[in-house]
């Protein structure tokens, strides 16, 4: 019989391919791009820290003006091996040399967008093949100059693919064999269905990326206007992908793209083998992104919003009172978080108990025990469930409340109700 009361009770799943999987970090480059925010030098140079304490392998930046060249210089400046500083261009000469500028920088990415609406409505070219000899004449360019490269297929996911950008790719992989396959699904499109075939389907890409054309390193990116970018994300790694592009927090242009801080915590706490990540600085970066950015931070938010182990019902509080496990899908401190027992509209007398007790001990510095039928206790359960019942309150009960409460009923009242003896006299 199987037995899960713990969370080392849990099994975790494995990845069919076995292939060893990697995370680029696309927060200071396509996360930049978002509306409203503006990401200075500093701001980057700190993502850049937050993804080193991490363990991201790679991260890609612009370097198209100074502002991105004095960010660049000053990650270089810290020496670390991880993350890995990668470049990112258009599909022409002029960009490619802009990266080729920067000393340091070892690979770039290249777009090259793959749609009808993106080959004649955006850039004007007159036919598919002459965006394929655009994108072949770039990648033969970047590798001719010593840059490794990755290819960021744009908008896959609404584009003809097995009659053009399939047998692109397959040009492609003959100049640059390791060259990387990023699939962007640049309007979310995209589908986790193994089902699903052109253009949706992100498992059926995947197979044929792998198992049809041979590619070595694919790479999704995908973007979250219908909700699904973790989804197809990690479907990308279940059917043979090996890199994923991520931001933090899923910043970027329109509703955003994958989850960093998600994908993260599902490889480090369902998938096996994911113990190379260290996920302690994510609230942290949270935080930071929250204030420097002007983002905010849904408080339901998972894995980093500010109610994710806040607990104030009567029975989901009773229940962590117990055992954590019992309502906290994982631990507070494996993202840099402490767990918060709240009194509310639905806290029971359990919770309240908890938290008198708690004030009492911190207050008198010794461990005491409260009945849950102490008087004291129902007082203050009173006096507290009059504030809703009145509507004069719409928040729980701070701490600082309850050591209010706690003083007046268990320190203050006994001296105030004691009757003098003969001795007082």
């Amino acid at each position: 019989m199987k037995i899960y009361s713990d969370y080392d009770d849990l099994p975790k799943i494995k990845l069919p391919h076995g292939q060893e999987i990697f995370i680029s970090d696309s927060t200071i480059r396509d996360g930049a791009q978002m509306p409203g925010i503006v990401m200075k030098p500093s701001h980057k140079l700190q993502i850049y820290e937050y993804l080193h304490e991490i363990g991201i392998e790679k991260l890609e930046t612009f370097v198209f003006n100074g502002r991105d060249r004095k960010a660049v210089y000053e990650m270089f400046d810290r020496g670390y091996e991880k993350p890995e500083i990668t470049g990112w261009a258009r599909s022409s000469e002029k960009d490619i040399d802009m990266v080729l500028d920067v000393d340091g920088i070892e690979e770039t990415g290249l777009l090259m967008s793959v749609s009808d609406a993106h080959i004649f409505d955006k850039m004007g070219l007159p036919t598919r093949e002459a965006a394929e000899e655009k994108y072949l004449n770039a990648l033969q360019y970047a590798v001719d100059h010593g840059l490794r490269t990755r290819v960021h297929i744009e908008d896959m996911t609404r584009a003809d693919n097995y009659n053009f950008v399939y047998p692109m790719l397959e040009k492609l992989l003959e100049i640059d064999p390791n060259t990387t396959i990023r699939v962007c699904d640049t309007l979310g499109y995209g589908v986790p269905f193994p089902e699903v075939d052109e253009p949706y389907g992100i498992p059926s890409i995947m197979k044929y990326l792998k198992n049809e054309l041979g590619a070595v390193n694919i790479e999704t990116h995908i973007h979250d206007d219908f909700g699904l970018s973790l989804a197809n994300s990690i479907a990308g790694y279940w059917y043979g992908a090996n890199w994923s592009s991520l931001t933090f927090l899923g910043v970027g242009e329109r509703a955003g793209n994958a989850e960093l801080e998600k994908l993260l915590l599902f490889l480090s706490q369902r998938v096996e083998g994911f113990e190379k990540y260290n996920l302690e600085p994510i609230s942290d970066i949270a935080r930071y992104i929250e204030n420097e950015l002007g983002i905010r931070i849904p408080k339901n938010k998972s894995v980093v919003g500010k109610n994710i182990f806040a607990h104030e019902s009567g029975i989901h509080s009773s229940g962590v009172i117990k055992n954590p496990f019992t309502y906290e899908p994982f631990k507070p401190e494996l993202v840099g978080r402490e767990r918060e027992i709240l009194v509310g509209e639905s806290s029971g007398i359990g919770v309240l108990r908890h938290k008198v007790q708690e004030a009492l001990n911190e207050l008198m510095g010794v461990h005491t025990e409260i009945d849950k039928d102490d008087s004291r206790l129902k007082n203050i359960q009173s006096e507290i469930q009059a504030l809703f019942d009145n509507e004069e309150r719409q928040s729980c009960i701070s701490d600082e409340e309850i050591k209010t409460y706690v003083q007046k009923y268990f320190l203050y009242e006994p001296l105030l109700k004691k009757k003098p003896s003969k001795k007082d006299y």
